[in-house]
């Protein structure tokens, strides 16, 4: 789970605010182990990250290749630093997810004494979608619509057309 920041084109237009790094909107995505993006949605620069990893879970379903319903939650689900926070974790938790969120060093706070504990999280594969949104759609890069329902379909046409190179070439 991470999000990324695309700029807006001149003007900018419905839902383009400034955020944390600068004025556009952020994509944020739900991706598996290989990097295949499962879920999409797209808010404003300022909108909280963490409030969107529960709308973005309640969006999928995990296909088991069993008999039966399909799962509604992954087994764990891991993220960067900006996800870290006690009512996330603690929600993911209800749902029967663990969560693998490194927790963020606050300068100003006593650290705890002892050995660090270093969870490696995978970021790179997250990263990786990103930059395929970004190297294979140019349209992306730059949020050149005015209008955010048509922003939102070209991520839709991204994350479609990111599926359908998977499932053709494998």
């Amino acid at each position: 789970m991470l999000m990324a920041l695309f700029p807006p084109g001149k003007g900018g237009g419905k839902d383009v605010d400034y955020g944390y790094k600068g004025k556009g909107v952020t994509i944020h995505s739900l991706v598996d182990r290989k990097g295949a993006p499962l879920a999409v949605s797209v808010t404003s620069a300022k909108g909280s990250e963490r409030e969107q990893v529960i709308p973005l879970l309640n969006s999928i379903t995990i296909q088991t290749g069993e008999v039966g319903r399909p799962k509604s939650n992954p087994k764990n689900i891991a993220a960067d630093k900006g996800y870290d926070s006690k009512e996330l974790r603690k929600n993911l938790r209800q749902k029967g997810i663990r969560p693998e969120i490194p927790k963020r060093i606050w300068k100003n706070r006593k650290q705890p004494k002892g050995r660090k504990l270093q969870k490696k999280v995978e970021r790179y594969v997250v990263e990786r979608t990103f930059s395929w949104y970004q190297r294979k759609f140019r349209r992306l890069v730059v949020r050149w619509e005015r209008k955010s329902n048509l922003f939102e379909a070209f991520v839709d046409l991204g994350f479609v057309m990111i599926w359908l190179d998977k499932i053709l070439l494998g």
